[in-house]
């Protein structure tokens, strides 16, 4: 019988890298749901969606195409867009040009949420991202982030390529 291949151990200094990441990836999407939830009242998923709206032409975008800007399943950004669309800031259409699509179009009441919305999360991010770090760190930290979302999808658009702050 032949014998598995050891795993390759993380070491150390690998390990504490480890630990660093993912408690920066929890703390910082909790800290950032938290600051919309409290100054909002919606979710940084809801954001998102709004903010990718506001950043397209016509404020519209292919609901698949709004699901991969905000990293959701079109599922998940079915339901929420249901609930924005209740809400008064989004609503759905069918895609004139392909109607096997559908559009999530934002509203003029989206555009001012988006408006009232921004300012607050965009200090939260700076406050929490970029304050604490000289101009070098941020180019690392992107480079960082363009590497690792490349091992995880070599075809997907890597951060940095989509307008706005996220």
């Amino acid at each position: 019988m032949e014998r598995a291949e050891e795993p390759r151990w993380l070491d150390d200094g690998e390990q504490q890298t480890w630990i660093a990441l993912l408690g920066l990836l929890i703390r910082l999407s909790g800290a950032l749901d938290a600051q919309l939830q409290r100054d909002a009242g919606i979710s940084h998923f809801e954001y998102q969606v709004l903010a990718g709206l506001s950043m397209s032409p016509e404020r519209t975008m292919r609901m698949s195409e709004l699901a991969a800007f905000a990293e959701g399943s079109l599922s998940r950004l079915s339901q929420v867009v249901g609930r924005l669309e209740r809400r008064g800031w989004v609503r759905r259409r069918p895609d004139p040009t392909d109607g096997r699509y559908t559009l999530a179009v934002l509203t003029d009441d989206g555009w001012t949420k988006v408006v009232e919305t921004a300012p607050g999360h965009v200090d939260t991010v700076r406050r929490l991202v970029f304050d604490p770090l000289t101009k070098g760190q941020q180019r690392q930290l992107r480079e960082i982030g363009q590497r690792v979302m490349r091992a995880i999808d070599p075809d997907a658009a890597c951060p940095g390529s989509h307008p706005g702050t996220g």
